[in-house]
């Protein structure tokens, strides 16, 4: 089950005073990937981690770093995580200008890339880049506001999974569907059953606290056999 769908705990919910005591916990808990928002505060309203803080994690733990770029000024941040060193880069389509030109500079550092898109951006933006990258990230929110705990995953966000989806699998391509925003224990099986791969595990899933961090892990990982129970059902 953990080779098909991975869990990316987001740092950003996580105790940012205490952040190298916070990556331990995560890296106990037997996950290895860790997702890190760098946003510029102009893009999204929120601005949680530094460069030089993400800098300074990649010294401390050997997880992959999945760094999604919230920015207008994307190119800037590919350079600062490239010279970092991390696994994957994923920018916004709505800010992107130079989308090759982002796609190659980051592939020729042997790094992952990813295209993320806002709630309603539409899928059609995809269709010429969608067999040069890694993975598709898709805002179940709209970006930054994820301290608003009111704030719902949008009403189409398990179809919008499904026809990524299935717009994959009709080009015979094996691109990774990561969904962030509001990844919930209530919304994690049917998003997986519609084909997500990565899970952006925050505030309303891994990092709840009304539970351990393990706890919360043996939770989510219920939620996945139920989605891929589901899913199995469907093929």
């Amino acid at each position: 089950m953990q080779n098909k769908i991975t869990i990316a705990p987001s740092i950003m919910c996580a105790d940012l005073c205490n952040l190298e005591k916070s990556v331990k916990e995560i890296e106990k808990a037997g996950l290895d990937t860790l997702h890190i928002d760098v946003i510029d505060g102009s893009f999204s309203p929120s601005m949680p981690l530094g460069i030089s803080t993400i800098e300074q994690l990649r010294k401390i733990t050997d997880m992959k770093f999945d760094v999604h770029i919230m920015s207008n000024d994307n190119e800037f941040f590919i350079q600062e995580m490239l010279n970092i060193g991390v696994d994957q880069i994923t920018f916004h389509i709505e800010t992107s200008s130079h989308i090759d030109r982002y796609i190659n500079l980051i592939k020729k550092h042997d790094t992952k890339v990813g295209i993320a898109l806002n709630p309603a951006t539409p899928l059609s933006v995809l269709e010429y880049v969608l067999p040069q990258v890694d993975t598709v990230l898709l805002m179940l929110i709209n970006p930054g506001f994820a301290t608003d705990k009111n704030e719902e995953q949008v009403s189409y966000a398990t179809k919008k999974v499904e026809d990524l989806s299935n717009l994959i699998k009709s080009k015979g391509l094996d691109t990774k569907i990561e969904v962030d925003g509001r990844v919930s224990m209530k919304t994690i099986s049917g998003l997986v059953s519609a084909g997500a791969d990565i899970l952006v595990a925050g505030s309303t899933s891994l990092f709840k606290s009304d539970n351990s961090l393990a706890d919360n892990k043996k939770i989510i990982e219920e939620s996945i056999r139920e989605g891929l129970q589901e899913e199995a059902k469907t093929i």
